[in-house]
């Protein structure tokens, strides 16, 4: 695994592997080796990938990592840090750009990915409105709110008034737990039964409310939480 990418037989390097088996049969450390494209002294591309994994602990942890973080790796400089943010964005934007031409119940796994890409590993919470149109599909999706490691203030007023300038027909709205910790407090079950008598003034449908963590993800909908009576 050390010896350079290039003396390995065809079918192990992670281009090779790609171009004939597909993106999916490649594992972590040998997709992040192909945005690496060199390692260091020493090393191939997918050894720094792995030692990489190891280092943050996971994949997620790594993608979100700052540029700080990242350069105090041997090897690892602001281009490469730059490169996997890029990549990194794009994943969530194409993301953005479906949910904003289909339904949200035609694929809801997508915003599930979206809302964990977005905001799962912050180190703060903020607080996200998805507002959407008469075809349940995205119009925008808006940082309301942003508050600390353990609280956001919320208001439904705010949360009202921005929907009604979109012109929306129905919202979900979503926020993070950096402690880890997805399971709604009371404070968030409060929020909701707010958020929807507030919505309901002007027959906007709250759909969802989903809480977001690095590890984790909970559905008030899906948990059967939602009263929209």
């Amino acid at each position: 695994m050390h010896s350079p990418i290039t003396e390995w037989p065809k079918i192990e390097q992670p281009r090779e592997k790609m171009r004939t088996l597909g993106a999916s049969a490649l594992t972590d450390a040998e997709l992040l080796a192909i945005f690496l494209r060199v390692g260091v002294k020493g090393k191939s591309a997918v050894s720094l990938a792995q030692d990489l994994l190891h280092h943050f602990g996971n994949l997620p942890r790594l993608l979100s990592c700052t540029p700080e973080e990242l350069t105090r790796i041997h090897g690892m400089g602001i281009s490469k840090w730059s490169q996997i943010q890029a990549a990194y964005e794009l994943v969530k934007r194409s993301l953005e750009e479906t949910l904003s031409e289909e339904s949200v119940f035609t694929s809801p796994g997508y915003a599930r990915e979206y809302l964990q890409a977005k905001i799962g590993r912050l180190p703060h919470e903020v607080f996200l409105c998805l507002y959407l149109d008469s075809g349940m599909r995205l119009i925008e999706c808006q940082e309301l709110f942003r508050g600390s490691l353990s609280h956001t203030a919320v208001y439904p007023r705010e949360i009202l008034k921005e929907a009604l300038a979109r012109n929306a027909s129905a919202l979900i709205v979503a926020h993070n737990h950096p402690s880890g910790n997805h399971i709604p407090s009371e404070a968030d079950q409060e929020l909701t039964k707010m958020l929807v008598k507030t919505l309901h003034l002007v027959d906007i449908p709250l759909l969802d409310h989903c809480i977001v963590s690095g590890t984790g993800f909970f559905s008030f909908l899906e948990a059967g939480l939602m009263r929209n009576d």
